[in-house]
């Protein structure tokens, strides 16, 4: 990958050889793709992977082995016999690839490439969420040992929504045979195009170069792109990161919660802490009708159901005295307001007294699994209501980032079906 003089002041996307599937060796594409590996959460979930084709990408971005160093070598040691074996394979020449997922009314399209990095003070990714360092350091220690980034992250910027540019670019391709076609178990289909015409690629890099993007979903890839740019010298290909651009001007992402599950805390206990200081009220109803009853009170101000004890408590209301006592004053009010901002600091820091560490605290981004987790173990799932894309995408502006895990933007690219290697690239 060469590069001209970097301007600061857009995006700059790179074609690559994708490392992709071979179909007639393997058993089918949609049996070796995945979620990213943040939303493959469950053990049961990861073992319904590895099982579907010995093949599936789970095998490379959640390799299973005693340590993580272990886990490392053995990513490693796969996607180095899967190339010897031509299970993947480079593609013959660099390209950015139109990407499309459909399912029923909803349909995403945008392009994958390789992004050359930008510094956070530079302004031209803007992230809206903390990350946590250990996450980073295993991301990057997977991918210092593969040497490639294994699926990309998400990123959404948004144009004047006319048919111009890149979206012309992914218009015109569309009408093409893809690359590939599949259709996995969630209903979602997937389409893949590799745009190599110079033509396309400079006016997808002409459209891009001043435009600003959010990161959508992977924070903590990004961190670590950046923390490894700074290991390797900048003309090298580690100057670059795995990413699909998405223009929510023609495809608006779906924004959902990411709810929380606090191992080591019994329902009522949480709700015995909390009632001194938040409305505390139970809902006898199914799960679908007490997340009605949560968007109604989240309408009003912050609010929280809880579950875990075969019903749901919906926890609303918090005394104003708490949050002047918790919640940072130096932050915008859109920032003090955030559901995930008073969920931190008035009641696991505070009420509940829980470290935010993975011994206590899960990340869980499908809601009746968070519900069934916290059931099956004397837990507590916190269920959150996803905040909106503009209070998003204003703090991110303001160079505010949310509290790690404050939202889930999909839908998220299915992994596994293009890989940039950073040996071939």
């Amino acid at each position: 990958m060469s590069t001209t003089g970097r301007a600061a002041d857009g995006l700059h996307l790179f074609p690559f050889r994708g490392l992709r599937y071979v179909p007639e060796r393997v058993g089918s594409l949609s049996a070796v793709t995945s979620p990213p590996y943040d939303v493959v959460v469950r053990p049961d979930g990861l073992q319904h992977l590895e099982s579907a084709d010995p093949h599936n990408i789970v095998r490379l971005i959640l390799p299973q082995a005693s340590t993580p160093a272990a886990r490392n070598e053995q990513a490693a040691a796969t996607l180095t016999q899967w190339l010897a074996d031509g299970v993947l394979a480079p593609d013959s020449e660099p390209a950015l690839y139109v990407y499309e997922q459909r399912k029923g009314d909803l349909l995403q399209r945008g392009v994958i490439g390789a992004l050359e990095l930008s510094a956070p003070e530079e302004g031209v990714v803007l992230p809206h969420e903390g990350v946590m360092p250990h996450i980073v350091e295993d991301r990057a220690a997977l991918m210092r040992t593969t040497s490639a980034n294994l699926e990309p992250l998400l990123l959404t910027y948004r144009s004047n929504g006319t048919a111009t540019g890149t979206t012309a670019v992914i218009e015109r391709t569309i009408n093409r045979t893809p690359l590939l076609s599949t259709t996995t178990e969630d209903g979602f289909s997937h389409r893949l195009w590799s745009l190599t015409a110079p033509v396309d690629l400079t006016e997808v890099r002409t459209d891009l170069a001043h435009r600003q993007a959010l990161i959508a979903d992977g924070h903590h890839r990004w961190a670590t792109y950046l923390r490894l740019r700074t290991e390797h010298p900048s003309a090298s290909p580690w100057a670059y990161g795995l990413v699909l651009l998405v223009d929510t001007a023609r495809h608006p992402l779906q924004v959902r919660a990411i709810h929380r599950l606090l191992h080591r805390l019994p329902v009522a206990d949480a709700l015995a802490a909390a009632a001194g200081s938040f409305r505390v009220r139970t809902i006898d109803a199914p799960l679908p009708r007490a997340l009605t009853a949560l968007a109604e009170a989240a309408a009003e101000g912050n609010a929280f159901l809880l579950a875990g004890d075969g019903g749901f408590h919906l926890v609303d209301q918090p005394s104003e005295e708490l949050l002047a006592g918790t919640v940072r004053t130096d932050r915008p009010p859109a920032w003090r307001t955030l559901d995930a901002t008073v969920l931190h600091a008035a009641l696991l820091d505070t009420v509940w007294q829980i470290p935010d560490t993975p011994e206590h605290i899960a990340y869980i981004h499908d809601t009746e699994a968070a519900v069934e987790q916290a059931e099956r173990h004397n837990a507590t799932a916190v269920l959150m209501h996803p905040v909106r894309e503009e209070v998003v995408r204003d703090l991110a502006r303001q160079g505010v980032t949310m509290p790690r895990k404050s939202t889930s933007f999909g839908p998220k690219p299915a992994s596994g079906l293009v890989l940039r290697s950073l040996t071939i690239d």
